[in-house]
């Protein structure tokens, strides 16, 4: 019998066999570590790549361009060299040909400098007499040198104390701007203390006068309250006083006075005893009230004169730490006043002067 297939199950065949196929196709890239790429990114190592050997060729090019560089320096130093060789030959055949045209036996040291055709002059032409190569005038002529020598020593002399002169001159007027400066500034510093000082007073004084003012106040509050109390008990008393009076006028209270007869004194005295009481009573709250009022002032004044002594520690400390910066200013103006003289003196010594150029040219040799 001819066996039957199915549109379907030739469609799930074919799924089926494609599922396979991709099953081997992953295997095959799973377990070949030639072609294996899960869990890296090729592009991004196919990138880093490139970019190493972008920056090994432009360090490469960097270190060529150095190199270059030091060739064209080297060319460029020995091109100076060679010229400054032949400047210097040239220089040198310069002198020579000078010291041939120009410097020639008659003006030598053992000639007249000042009249080199003397010897042309005295017996025609001759020798002098004495020794060869004697010269009658040099006495002369050292101690015309030495004259000019002293001369330009005493000039240098001057010109120094002149220039010390001015530094010193400068340097007192820069002191005593500074002393003024200070003196002033220390002089506004005292007038501020002394208001402060004067201010502190007052505000003590004022404080002083406040409390005793209100000490004097509660005394005289306490005494006028003491005198009411004691008028007060007065008044009760006589109030008593009349109402036994006035009890025994009548009929009704006569059996009252009866009854209160025997205790009349006892009564008398628990009610003074009573009120007496509480007069003390209030008095200690009276005083302890004062006592705290006090204590309070105390406090107060303290507390002032504890902020007084804080402000002065406080300005203690400010001028100490002005006293610091200006000793600081003032040892870093030394300094550079120092530095200044020391790059003055050392490009004044430096500057080439007339005796540079005078040990040029004195010889024939």
């Amino acid at each position: 019998m001819n066996k039957v297939v199915l549109q379907s199950d030739r469609i799930a065949a074919a799924n089926l066999e494609k599922r396979r196929t991709r099953e081997l196709q992953r295997k095959e890239r799973i377990f070949n570590e030639r072609v294996r790429t899960i869990g890296v990114d090729k592009d991004a190592l196919d990138y880093q790549v490139k970019e190493r050997r972008g920056r090994e060729e432009q360090e490469a090019e960097i270190l060529n361009a150095y190199a270059a560089d030091l060739l064209r320096h080297d060319q460029a130093a020995c091109v100076l060299e060679s010229r400054e060789i032949r400047d210097r030959r040239h220089l040198e055949e310069t002198i020579q040909h000078f010291r041939q045209v120009f410097q020639q036996p008659t003006s030598r040291r053992e000639f007249d400098l000042n009249d080199p055709d003397l010897l042309k002059k005295e017996e025609g032409g001759q020798v002098l007499q004495g020794l060869a190569g004697e010269d009658p005038g040099s006495k002369d002529r050292i101690k015309r040198q030495q004259e000019q020598l002293r001369e330009w020593s005493l000039q240098q002399q001057r010109e120094l104390e002149t220039a010390r002169q001015q530094q010193r001159h400068a340097d007192q007027q820069y002191d005593q701007g500074r002393v003024a400066l200070d003196t002033r500034a220390t002089e506004l510093q005292k007038i501020q203390e002394q208001q402060q000082r004067a201010l502190t007073v007052a505000t003590k004084d004022f404080n002083l006068a406040k409390a005793a003012e209100v000490a004097e106040q509660r005394q005289r509050q306490w005494q006028q309250e003491e005198e009411d109390k004691s008028v007060e008990i007065q008044n009760q008393l006589q109030t008593l006083e009349l109402n036994e009076q006035e009890g025994s006028a009548s009929v009704l209270g006569l059996a009252r006075l009866w009854l209160n007869k025997g205790l009349s004194a006892e009564h008398h005295k628990h009610i003074i005893d009573f009120q007496l009481q509480q007069a003390e009573e209030k008095k200690r709250v009276s005083m302890e009230r004062q006592q705290r009022e006090l204590q309070q002032d105390e406090s107060r004044v303290v507390s002032a004169r504890a902020a007084i002594l804080l402000e002065r520690q406080q300005a203690r400390t400010a001028r100490q730490m002005r006293r610091d910066v200006d000793n600081t200013n003032a040892q870093l103006a030394e300094a550079q006043h120092t530095q200044k003289k020391y790059l003055e003196k050392t490009l004044s010594s430096n500057v080439p002067d007339e005796r540079y150029f005078s040990q040029f040219n004195t010889t024939s040799r």
